[in-house]
């Protein structure tokens, strides 16, 4: 080995200013990384090359960790009602199925909570949050808009689209992540959609999934009788609920609060009057 080699002393310039800086502008900027914050640095009349700027960035420990999960929507968060009269609460949810040929197609399904009534049940490929926004709008002029919409934290339903449209017009309950027994009224149909419609059948075009999944609304809602509803079908009960509010005096009960055991959302339910 030659004696110079042997001798040699780093002459290292000393990073203790330019550390504190990069230090300073990640904590403003928490989310920026090492090249982001280089470029900031040369603003200021700090250029280095990437090599020295990456050495300094893993010396601070200022690596960026990855976020685990996305902030969703929370919605309201309070204790629902049951409810007590028709369009007081929807319910939403997607179902998936394929066509025959292997394509796939998702159902927007909206359910009356109250009448158990399936208000719509709109075939696509694809489905955003405009299209969303878009069928909401036509069962609010044909119906009258909800006081309140249950959904999960689908991107769909969590979309800007939607969080516009809802604000100052309804309240938008978002159930917890996980816990689909929070939207239970929604989740029976699902079921009842899939066994007796989309198990029964295979579809060989989206216009005849359309065209069968309909029909099998309309007999659900006129022909078909509801266990929970006293056998009758939802558009029945929803002739005799309208009819005997109608007629009764002093006007509609008022809401029964649905609080959770424990004051926890997710805990078994308990009615209260």
């Amino acid at each position: 080995m030659d004696r110079s080699t042997l001798r040699y002393q780093g002459q290292r310039p000393d990073d203790s200013t330019l550390g504190q800086r990069l230090r300073e502008l990640a904590a403003e900027r928490r989310r920026f990384g090492y090249r982001r914050l280089g470029w900031l640095l040369a603003r200021e009349g700090h250029a280095m090359n990437h090599k020295r700027l990456y050495r300094l960035y893993c010396e601070e420990k200022l690596m960026v960790r990855r976020r685990g999960r996305r902030k969703r929507a929370l919605g309201n968060r309070a204790p629902m009602p049951l409810p007590c009269a028709i369009n007081q609460r929807w319910s939403l949810d997607f179902v998936s199925d394929t066509l025959s040929d292997g394509r796939r197609f998702r159902i927007l399904c909206v359910v009356d909570d109250f009448s158990r009534e399936c208000l719509a049940t709109v075939v696509d490929t694809s489905l955003g949050g405009a299209r969303v926004v878009r069928e909401l709008e036509r069962l609010a002029t044909e119906r009258a808009i909800p006081q309140v919409v249950v959904s999960d934290n689908g991107t769909e339903l969590t979309s800007g689209a939607v969080l516009r449209w809802a604000t100052g017009r309804l309240a938008w309950h978002y159930i917890e992540p996980g816990k689909p027994v929070q939207n239970a009224f929604i989740e029976s149909f699902n079921s009842r959609l899939r066994d007796e419609c989309l198990n029964e059948h295979v579809f060989l075009s989206l216009k005849e999934a359309r065209t069968t999944i309909e029909a099998w609304r309309h007999d659900y809602n006129h022909l078909r009788p509801h266990g929970s509803l006293g056998a009758l079908t939802p558009n029945e009960f929803a002739v005799l609920k309208a009819t005997a509010n109608t007629t009764a005096p002093g006007g509609p009960k008022q809401p029964r609060s649905l609080l959770m055991k424990g004051g926890k959302l997710g805990s078994t339910p308990q009615v209260l009057i």
